[in-house]
């Protein structure tokens, strides 16, 4: 069996915010229709990044992926802030609720306006569904619900995420067989078919490009399957008369990627072992420092294990 390449940490987070950006309104019709109804779309919507982020900067809060604070008009005229969180954690977070409180809190404090607050959970912990914060104490309580979409739900229904016009389906079922799929040969599979029915779907060469990256970044392959892959994107494009997507750009942005990450690994390897250091020998002598500065990763991860039973800076080091 092959299996995915776990190399290096799926990246999430991103393809979440590419999705959510270009689909804001495609994401509510299909994951919150209720909500969706209730907006005015002939008025527009806004995002808010720098308002969300002014109230997390300092929020102790963990792990948090692709939240997006977005400003839109309800049917009666009224203003309305609706927080959408995405969480893609492999783990459920105990204190979720209590997170999802704190933003809706701080904003409401903050700014004065009313804020609905959403959760999309696409872990695949079938018991983790958190939908309320409570708190009570003395005679004092707070009650504190939110709606919340669980995509691991749709695979009940995946008849009818694939017939559905919405594009955001395709978001869906590309974090679903993101979070399902270990094989490397059946991700390729279905991979490649995501890919095809954007081909036969007719949507707009842009909205081709946009779905491809969210898909691609979603769904990562092992690098032995990467040229199958891409000479199957070129048949489906000779196919369709359709070569939006330059394969060779695909590469170089992925290897863009891949050498972002080693550089992030890299940098936190060290910055770990700059401060064992500080806590074991104290202040670090230049001569240590520009050893850590010019040390490969390999040599980095021995000395993070070796520093616990070091005697010296100079022992661990190697100072001749």
């Amino acid at each position: 069996m092959s299996e995915a390449d776990t190399s290096q940490p799926a990246d999430h987070d991103s393809p979440w915010k590419m999705a959510l950006d270009g689909y804001c309104q495609e994401f509510l019709d299909l994951l919150f229709p209720a909500i969706h109804e209730q907006v005015d779309w002939s008025k527009g919507f806004s995002f808010l990044d720098k308002e969300l982020q002014q109230i997390t900067a300092d929020a102790n809060s963990g792990r948090r992926y692709a939240d997006k604070l977005i400003k839109v008009y309800a049917q009666d005229g009224s203003e309305t802030w609706v927080l959408i969180h995405v969480e893609v954690q492999g783990e459920p977070e105990e204190a979720f609720s209590e997170r999802m409180y704190t933003y809706q809190y701080r904003l409401r404090d903050r700014y004065g306006v009313d804020v609905v607050s959403l959760a999309v959970l696409a872990d695949i912990r079938d018991s983790f569904r958190p939908t309320t914060f409570r708190y009570q104490r003395w005679g004092c309580e707070l009650t504190f619900t939110f709606p919340t979409a669980k995509l691991m739900d749709w695979e009940a229904n995946w008849t009818k995420l694939e017939a559905s016009d919405n594009v955001f389906a395709l978001v869906v079922m590309a974090q679903i067989y993101a979070k399902r799929l270990k094989d490397g040969a059946t991700r390729k599979d279905v991979k490649i078919a995501l890919i095809r029915l954007l081909y036969e779907r007719g949507y707009s060469r842009e909205q081709i490009v946009r779905l491809f990256n969210i898909i691609d970044w979603m769904l990562q392959l092992p690098r032995a399957l990467e040229s199958e892959f891409v000479q199957a994107v070129y048949a489906i494009q000779e196919e369709k008369h359709m070569p939006y997507v330059n394969t060779v750009e695909r590469f170089e942005r992925e290897k863009e990627r891949q050498e972002g990450r080693q550089e992030g690994r890299h940098e936190g390897v060290e910055g770990t072992l700059r401060k064992q250091i500080a806590l074991k020998f104290g202040e670090m002598p230049d001569w240590a420092d520009q050893r850590l500065t010019l040390a490969s990763d390999t040599q980095l991860d021995e000395w993070v294990v070796q520093i616990l039973t070091a005697d010296s800076l100079e022992a661990l080091l190697d100072k001749q």
